[in-house]
C-alpha cells in the first residue's frame, strides 16, 4: 500500500519506519521544507529519532503531499490537526495517531475529518522503542470494519501487534485522558511521593477516564483495553513519556512553558487538560484529578492539590 505520513515528528517518523518495515511505500509529509530535504539527502530525519532508517522514504512538505495514496496517516500536535486534515489532498481514508481533543471545539479529533473514511490508532506506543523494533500492541478502532480490518492486515507484524475495536469514541477519550492523568503523575514523581501515591493517583484516573467514556457513549473494557489501561500505565511511567516528564519537572518548580522548552517536543496533556475540563462540565462528569491538573497549571500550589484530593469525602470504590 502507498501511505502519507502527514507529520514528521518522534510519533510520525517512528510510524513511517514501522510502514518501511512491512514493505509499505511511504511519503513522510514535513511542516519545514528544510526538514523534507534533510530526510531525502541523508535518510535520517534530522531533529527526532535522528538513527531510524527512513531511506526508503520519500520526504515532501506537507504542503506538497501527493493526494494519489491509500491512506493518510495524520501524526501532527492536536492544535494543528483540523487544519492539516482540511488541507490533505485526495479522498483516501484517514488514520489518525494524534492523541488529543480539538482545543477549538472540544470534540474528538477524528470528528474534525470530513469526507473520507476515518480510523484511530492508539495504545502503550512510545515512539522511542518502537523505533528501534521493540515489541508492543495497538488498538486500530473504526465504524468502518473494513478499513479497520484492512489497517490490521497492512501494518501487524512480530513486533507491532494490532488489534480492532469499533468503539472510537472510547479510544480517543483514553488517548486525550491519559496524558492529563500523566501530567499529575509527574508531580507525584516531582514530589517524590512514592510507588503507593502514584498508583493510586493512576488507579483513580483510569476510573475518572472511565467515568467519562461512560457518559460519552463509549465502551466499559475500551478502558480496560490498549488503549485505555495500556497507554495509561507507559504513558505515566515511562522516562520517555512528556506528560509525565512535564508534570515532574512542573513539580520541581518550572512553569508548563519552561517544561516545554526544556523537554523541547509538544506535550498534549497541557493543551488536552481544559479542553477536557471543559467536555466534563458539558457532560456532567466529575473528573477531580483533571480539574486539580487545570488549576496547578493556573497557578495553584501542587501540594495543596495533594491534600485537596486526599481530602475528599471517602466513598465506595
Amino acid at each position: 500500500m502507498r501511505f502519507l505520513v502527514a507529520g514528521a515528528g518522534s510519533w510520525g517518523t517512528a510510524f513511517a519506519h514501522v510502514l518501511l518495515e512491512r514493505g509499505h511505500d511511504v511519503v513522510l509529509g514535513c511542516h519545514h521544507e528544510e526538514q523534507a530535504a534533510a530526510i531525502d539527502a541523508t535518510g535520517r530525519n534530522p531533529r527526532y529519532l535522528t538513527t531510524v532508517d527512513l531511506r526508503a522514504a520519500t520526504a515532501v512538505p506537507l504542503a506538497d503531499a501527493p493526494g494519489d495514496v491509500d491512506v493518510v496517516v495524520v501524526a501532527v500536535p492536536s492544535r494543528a490537526y483540523a487544519d492539516v486534515v482540511a488541507a490533505l489532498p485526495g479522498d483516501a481514508p484517514v488514520l489518525s495517531l494524534t492523541k488529543g481533543l480539538d482545543p477549538a471545539t472540544g470534540e474528538r479529533l477524528s470528528t474534525r475529518v470530513s469526507g473520507r473514511a476515518v480510523a484511530v490508532l492508539s495504545g502503550p506506543n512510545m515512539a522511542e522503542e518502537i523505533a528501534i523494533g521493540m515489541p508492543t500492541a495497538a488498538v486500530v478502532a473504526s465504524e468502518d470494519g473494513y478499513l479497520a480490518g484492512q489497517l490490521q492486515h497492512a501494518i501487524n507484524s512480530s513486533a507491532f501487534r494490532v488489534y480492532v475495536n469499533p468503539d472510537v469514541t472510547g479510544v480517543e477519550l483514553c488517548a486525550a485522558a491519559k496524558n492529563v492523568i500523566a501530567l499529575a503523575a509527574g508531580g507525584v514523581d516531582g514530589l517524590d511521593l512514592g510507588d503507593n501515591s502514584k498508583a493510586s493517583l493512576v488507579t483513580r484516573g483510569l476510573a475518572e477516564m472511565s467515568r467519562l467514556g461512560e457518559a460519552a457513549g463509549a465502551r466499559a473494557e475500551t478502558f480496560a483495553g490498549l488503549a485505555g489501561m495500556g497507554d495509561l500505565i507507559v504513558t505515566c511511567w515511562s522516562r520517555h513519556g512528556r506528560n509525565r516528564r512535564a508534570g515532574e519537572l512542573i513539580a520541581q518548580g518550572r512553569t508548563p512553558e519552561e517544561a516545554v522548552a526544556e523537554i523541547g517536543q509538544t506535550v498534549e496533556g497541557l493543551t488536552t487538560a481544559p479542553v477536557l475540563h471543559a467536555l466534563a462540565k458539558r457532560l456532567r462528569v466529575e473528573l477531580p484529578i483533571t480539574d486539580g491538573v487545570c488549576s496547578v497549571l493556573g497557578g495553584r500550589s501542587l501540594d495543596e492539590l495533594v491534600s485537596r484530593l486526599m481530602g475528599r469525602q471517602p466513598t465506595e470504590e
